[in-house]
């Protein structure tokens, strides 16, 4: 273990970590809210813990190594989700307590939307910014946005990208200089974001609501500033802005690039991730407009047809707005919840499983079906044109058991505090697969849970946006024998 190349590192994340309280401050100071401190205490404390790292060791370079990447990347996550908790603690509205407030934090940057706060409407504007932040921050991650402009990152800037990266094929760059790529990433994040907020103050929301809902919308978070979410804005076409920009952040960000480099938007549909993952959209639509057909839901309310495409679209891409108060019929409600554990493609700023996760498993299980009928004849398993190897397949099966074991016990653990298993259940899966949305007494906020059910959520919701291997390395001796 290379102690002092990661504490060195770590120091340089938690300075470029403390500029992002400045834009708070700037927001504070514009509306006037009277919490210039709350923001202020944070930023000195998050700039000299972090001087005090890197000045220590800045004089040790050595390239890190991927053992090093995973023990950077947790410290860093758990230490920003304890910053981000501390201007919600030193505000008096709203008055949290340290687990509310780190719990909100927690679901910040790992954009799930789980919030245990109410009457958001009447919070000061720069609590409302920094809530909204906190997902822009996390959608792409700060780690990429190090590896972008500190140069000094780049000796080990690949093992932090593998790490922060989302699904199982972790080595794909869009250029030769990682740091460029990372550089390019951020670079479609924050275009899609600036053309995501022009949209809606254009469609009609206010400048603060189109820039807030842009960084949630984009990032896949499902933060709002109002406590209806969309359900406060009547404008349809303000739904619809959202459901093609949550649809465009739940896909990979490398084919954006390439859509932009080569100008050629048939670039989408040659990928076959994005493919199954538009046709699990359209499959997805037409079960639920059936299902509303037959339970007559329709009738009772005309848009509800467009807010079940509205609701589809925000759980399949993890991104938890609400669209509606109106509570759908039969299944439906189950059926959207379990759309958010297969979540958006993998390089996208959506959670859950990924999309190609669960089309490798479709292939491997037809692989095994063509098996049993012809024991002796040679199937592979491929990704559009390219075969898959076995260790990648291998991978993906270890990948689903662990994640399975891993809802179980952390099922358990809260059922030991909590009565309600509906609840108890349908927050689980929100949190792990940081979607966000809970059903039963979690639908619209996380407040009625004990304490001890929030940090068990908190360790869920890092461990969703981490896919879990990263935190579950740590647990491992072996990784400390190294």
């Amino acid at each position: 273990m290379q102690i002092a190349t990661t504490s060195r590192i770590l120091g340089l994340l938690l300075m470029l970590l403390s500029l992002t309280f400045v834009p708070p401050l700037m927001v504070e100071q514009w509306y006037q809210d009277g919490y210039l401190l709350p923001y202020f205490i944070p930023f000195t404390f998050t700039l000299g813990i972090g001087f005090l790292l890197w000045f220590i060791s800045k004089d040790h370079k050595t390239a890190l190594r991927t053992h090093d990447g995973f023990l950077i990347v947790v410290l860093f996550w758990l230490t920003a989700c304890f910053v981000g908790a501390l201007p919600l603690c030193l505000t008096f509205v709203p008055k949290l307590s340290f687990t509310d407030a780190f719990f909100e934090s927690v679901s910040g940057f790992t954009t799930t939307g789980a919030t245990i706060l109410t009457n958001l409407d009447q919070l000061p504007h720069s609590i409302l910014y920094y809530r909204q932040q906190l997902q822009f921050l996390g959608g792409i991650s700060i780690i990429l946005l190090a590896v972008a402009i500190i140069p000094t990152l780049g000796i080990g800037g690949m093992q932090l990208f593998r790490t922060e990266i989302s699904g199982p094929v972790k080595d794909d760059k869009l250029t030769p200089r990682i740091t460029q790529t990372a550089k390019v990433i951020w670079g479609v994040y924050v275009t899609l974001i600036g053309l995501c907020a022009l949209s809606y103050w254009l469609a009609g929301m206010s400048l603060f609501d189109a820039i807030g809902h842009s960084f949630s919308t984009v990032s896949t978070g499902g933060f709002s500033t109002h406590d209806e979410s969309f359900g406060y804005f009547s404008s349809p076409n303000i739904k619809l802005i959202a459901i093609v920009f949550m649809f465009i952040g739940a896909i990979n960000f490398n084919l954006h690039f390439l859509v932009f480099k080569r100008k050629m938007f048939r670039v989408y549909f040659q990928d076959p991730e994005l493919r199954f993952f538009t046709r699990l959209f359209i499959y997805s639509i037409a079960i639920v407009l059936i299902a509303l057909l037959v339970y007559g839901a329709h009738k009772h309310s005309p848009i509800l047809a467009f807010d079940a495409f509205f609701e589809i679209c925000s759980l399949l891409t993890t991104t938890g707005f609400n669209a509606t108060n109106i509570p759908f019929p039969g299944f439906i409600p189950i059926m959207l919840l379990f759309l958010g554990i297969i979540g958006g493609c993998s390089g996208s700023t959506a959670g859950g499983l990924k999309a190609v996760r669960v089309l490798l498993l479709q292939k491997q299980g037809t692989r095994e079906i063509r098996r049993l009928i012809h024991p002796h004849g040679q199937y592979a398993v491929k990704l559009g044109d390219k075969p898959i190897g076995p260790r990648v397949i291998e991978a993906i099966w270890g990948f689903f058991a662990i994640y399975f074991v891993v809802f179980i016990l952390l099922l358990l653990m809260l059922l030991a505090v909590e009565e309600d298993f509906y609840s108890v259940f349908t927050a689980l899966v929100a949190t792990l697969s940081n979607s966000g949305r809970g059903l039963g007494n979690v639908a619209v906020n996380f407040s009625s849970l004990s304490d001890y059910a929030k940090w068990i959520l908190n360790f869920a919701m890092l461990a969703g946006r981490l896919e879990i291997f990263t935190i579950l390395v740590l647990f491992s001796p072996t990784f400390w024998r190294r």
